[in-house]
């Protein structure tokens, strides 16, 4: 399945729209990980657990698309968007959504 942010993929056309497509993926945020995110954010420094969990949670809600595409018969995915969001009275839940239009090739 092709996945772009575009509005076609090059060297393609769409002959067919089959309609939005979207995807979602919510994350809680553990404890430890918040202690250690808290501890480098003091020291400074990249928070390489909490790049995981956005990767993770990218890569999730992406992969929940491609198969709702599928099941339209999509060749590609153009104009994809991807929007992270947090959640919950804490902002300890990271909701991360996709959405894009999923196209037939010809």
């Amino acid at each position: 399945m092709i996945v772009t942010t575009t509005d076609t993929v090059p060297g393609e056309q769409a002959v067919e729209v089959l309609g939005v497509v979207a995807g979602e993926c919510v994350l809680g945020a553990n404890i430890v990980r918040d202690f250690f995110a808290n501890i480098r954010d003091v020291v400074g420094g990249r928070s390489g657990s909490y790049q995981k969990v956005l990767r993770d949670g990218r890569k999730l809600a992406i992969e929940d698309m491609i198969e709702e595409a599928e099941d339209l018969g999509a060749d590609a995915i153009v104009g994809v968007d991807i929007d992270y969001e947090a959640l919950g009275e804490t902002s300890s839940m990271l909701m991360v959504s996709v959405n894009g239009t999923a196209v037939k090739l010809g």
